[in-house]
C-alpha cells in the first residue's frame, strides 16, 4: 500500500501557480488511473485506486503548504503506511521547468511543505521534484512572488509534459523502486 501526496495550496487563486505543481500532478494521476472521487479527510482531499496492481491513496493536503505534514501524518498513521511507501510530489525552484529529479530522503532544500512533512514522519520518504524555475533575485519576497505566480506559455508546456512523465512512470517507482524510476525518468527526459 502506498500514499502519493501532491503538495500545493487550496483555493482558486493558487490553482495555476508554480507552488501547486504537486496538486496538478495528483490531479493527473487521479484521472489517469481512474481513482475514486476525492473526499475530505485527514485535513486534505483523499482518493483511492490502484497503480501497477498496488493499492494507492492519493492525498492533496488542504492545510496550506507550510502545514502539509499535519495532513500527511494523519493519513499515514490511519492507513499504517511507512515513510518508504510515501511518495511526495512537489515544486522545486532549483530546477528549470523541463527537469524532474527524484530521490529518497535528504534535506527540505528550504521547501516549507517538505520541512513540515520531515518534522512529522521523518525525512525518509520518496520525493519527486518538478522544476518550476527560479527568480533572478532570490530574496525572500521575490521567491514568494515567484512560487505563487503563474507560468509563461513555454513553462506551462514544460510543466504539463513533466506531469505527464511523472504520471506515466509512477508505477515504476511503486513496483521497482527509486533507482529504476530515476533511470526511466532520465531516459524519458532525454528522449
Amino acid at each position: 500500500m502506498f500514499l502519493v501526496v501532491g503538495l500545493g495550496n487550496p483555493g482558486a487563486e493558487y490553482a495555476a501557480t508554480r507552488h501547486n505543481v504537486g496538486f496538478m500532478a495528483a490531479d493527473k494521476i487521479h484521472r489517469r488511473y481512474n481513482f475514486s472521487p476525492f473526499r475530505s479527510k485527514f485535513d486534505g482531499l483523499i482518493a483511492e485506486g490502484q497503480i501497477a496492481g498496488e493499492k494507492v491513496y492519493l492525498l492533496k493536503p488542504q492545510t496550506y503548504m507550510n502545514l502539509s505534514g499535519n495532513s500527511v501524518v494523519k493519513a499515514a498513521h490511519f492507513y499504517k503506511i511507512l515513510p518508504q511507501n510515501i511518495i511526495v510530489i512537489h515544486d522545486d525552484m532549483d530546477l528549470p521547468t523541463n527537469k524532474i529529479k527524484a530521490k529518497i530522503g535528504g534535506s527540505s532544500g528550504g521547501h516549507n511543505g517538505l520541512k513540515s512533512i520531515d518534522s512529522t514522519i521523518s525525512p525518509d520518504y520518496n520525493r519527486i521534484r518538478i522544476g518550476v524555475g527560479h527568480p533572478l533575485n532570490k530574496s525572500g519576497e521575490n521567491v514568494i512572488n515567484h512560487v505563487l505566480s503563474g507560468f509563461s506559455k513555454q513553462d506551462r508546456e514544460n510543466i504539463e509534459q513533466d506531469i505527464d512523465i511523472v504520471s506515466d512512470l509512477i508505477g515504476i517507482l511503486i513496483t521497482s523502486g527509486m533507482a529504476e524510476f530515476s533511470n526511466r525518468l532520465g531516459m524519458a527526459l532525454h528522449s
